[in-house]
């Protein structure tokens, strides 16, 4: 294998261009741009939607395969290795890097627009409710973990157990050999960077939007305006920016442990000052009927009876959006997963995050629904008035002490940005040096520096829909990429597999069996050997060691 020192590769210089012409093009063009990008993504989810829900639900097949196959036991690195970090550190990251700050954002607005406007029954009746909370937990639950488990599993694997760079197109070595270094190779890791690019500098966008119009309507003295919105995208990027400099195993780890404690104790608050027993009830109720439901809402087109608008507007959009954040957020679970089992990985992506999605649409969707009828409609009025991003403020303004409640969201959603862009740098910055586990400092910054100026640009140009649907766009030609990534993986794992139980039969049996079987074991080896990556990840200094 050849070992690489850690340098900037061609895919930064790609990438970087074909960001810069969108953010151009959003800049000086934003009306164009949004017409030409909102038509391609119409086409897409009207007449290719089909491909988003089938290729979601054979990552979900495909993951809980391997939970029971044998290949479960076949560890993300030697298999005497230990895992890197604790279970709660580990579950932090997890959380962080996959939707926390969507959770906060969405937790009350989501299941009241499902209440309001459901995609079959009529809206506002107890049907409707019980079919917003379904709905919700169907968006979030399975099917966006089973895409990053799929993603994160086939780059950990190369990476941890045959010392292979953490880059997409390494993985797919099995399946496509040496062009995984040509230019195929070069495009599949353009198309992760794209798609990370496109959807950090939309969050930190979002994010600033979201924050400014909590600080707006918790205190009449600060505008919600284009100035306050861009004092706190300056104001995130210098947090994260500060956290990239102490490196992965303080920064982000301690910010991500700090914003999964604070997440939990909201929750906590918001179950004892709120209806608890109708919540347990709900999360309860819900759960079943998510799992009783999970294969009719996955393969439901509403074809016959139903709001198609609904489809295409959320099950659709969320299925582009999850797969579009799958380079990101499968890179980062992949790097921080060394030493786990796979099956121990899958159940850990898949079982934990969606378990802690139920119980908190069920505490907040619930708490929202309950509050908005006690209002008359006043809380989805008021969300409809002044954007979905005042829903958890308006909300929580019920509630005892909400000045000092409302203050503690503002500081959590700024936290999981921090924690989300400086994740988002670090795997942008992992990409574009070969794969890197620890990019250089320098790397890092650069790219955090050129995310906050997108999302500067765009929001003082209005583009930030251009782009979010440009990421939707990328989202596609990279769903076939994860379906090579899950046949790159299988088939690396049936060969490896086979080598396991021919060596463990040598073993077990007499010694004459052992001389028979040797040469049909090395020509097993040296077969899989060569449909592995030739390189290694480059070399550079590591980080101090982590928890255990």
């Amino acid at each position: 294998m050849r070992n690489r020192r850690s340098s900037i590769t061609p895919v930064f210089y790609i990438s970087l261009a074909i960001a810069f012409v969108f953010i151009l093009w959003g800049a000086f063009f934003p009306a164009n741009l949004e017409t030409i990008l909102g038509y391609i993504n119409n086409f897409i989810s009207n007449e290719l939607g089909w491909v988003y829900m089938l290729a979601m639900t054979g990552f979900v097949v495909f993951a809980l395969y391997l939970v029971i196959s044998p290949y479960g036991k076949i560890r993300l690195g030697k298999q005497d290795e230990k895992p890197q970090y604790s279970y709660f550190t580990w579950f932090s990251f997890l959380f962080t890097a996959g939707m926390g700050v969507g959770l906060v954002f969405y937790g009350v607005n989501e299941p009241l627009t499902h209440f309001h406007n459901p995609p079959i029954t009529e809206g506002g009746t107890a049907l409707a409710q019980q079919e917003a909370l379904q709905y919700t937990l169907f968006h979030w639950g399975l099917h966006p973990w089973a895409v990053y488990a799929v993603v994160g599993l086939a780059l950990a694997y190369f990476n941890f157990r045959h010392n292979a760079p953490l880059l997409m197109s390494s993985a797919l070595s099995p399946l496509i050999g040496d062009r995984s270094k040509g230019w195929l190779g070069t495009t599949v890791d353009v198309i992760a960077v794209f798609g990370t690019i496109f959807g950090i500098a939309t969050s930190l966008g979002l994010g600033a939007t979201q924050i400014t119009a909590g600080l707006s309507y918790s205190f009449d003295a600060i505008e919600n305006n284009l100035m306050t919105q861009m004092i706190v995208v300056i104001l995130i990027t210098l947090a994260f920016v500060a956290s990239a400099a102490t490196g992965l195993n303080k920064g982000i780890r301690y910010l991500s442990m700090g914003n999964v404690v604070i997440a939990i104790l909201l929750m906590i608050f918001v179950f004892v000052f709120g209806s608890s027993v109708l919540m347990i009830d709900s999360f309860m109720t819900n759960t079943g009927n998510y799992l009783q439901n999970l294969v009719s809402m996955t393969f439901n087109m509403n074809s016959f009876v139903g709001d198609r608008g609904f489809l295409d507007s959320w099950t659709i959009f969320y299925w582009a959006w999850w797969i579009g954040w799958a380079a990101f957020v499968g890179s980062f679970i992949a790097r921080v997963s060394r030493g786990r089992t796979i099956r121990e990985f899958i159940i850990g992506v898949m079982g934990v995050p969606v378990l802690f999605s139920a119980l908190w649409f069920a505490i907040f969707g619930v708490a929202g629904i309950e509050t908005d009828n006690l209002l008359g409609g006043g809380l989805y009025s008021l969300m409809e008035s002044q954007g979905n991003e005042v829903a958890l403020f308006a909300f929580l303004e019920n509630y005892p002490a909400a000045p000092l409640i409302m203050g503690i969201a503002i500081l959590l959603i700024a936290s999981f940005f921090v924690t989300s862009a400086d994740s988002g740098t670090f795997v942008l910055s992992m990409l574009t040096t070969g794969g890197s586990l620890n990019p250089p400092l320098k790397i890092k910054l650069t790219w955090g520096g050129i995310l906050a100026g997108t999302a500067m640009v765009l929001l003082a140009s209005g583009g930030l829909n251009a782009l979010q649907m440009a990421m939707l766009i990328a989202a596609f030609p990279f769903t076939f990429i994860v379906i090579m990534l899950a046949i790159s993986l299988y088939k690396a794992l049936r060969s490896e597999h086979g080598i396991i139980q021919l060596e463990k039969q040598q073993l077990l049996f007499e010694s004459g069996y052992r001389e028979d079987t040797q040469k049909e074991l090395e020509e097993k080896r040296e077969a899989f050997e060569e449909t592995l990556p030739d390189e290694q990840p480059p070399e550079i200094e590591a980080e101090s060691s982590e928890e255990k």
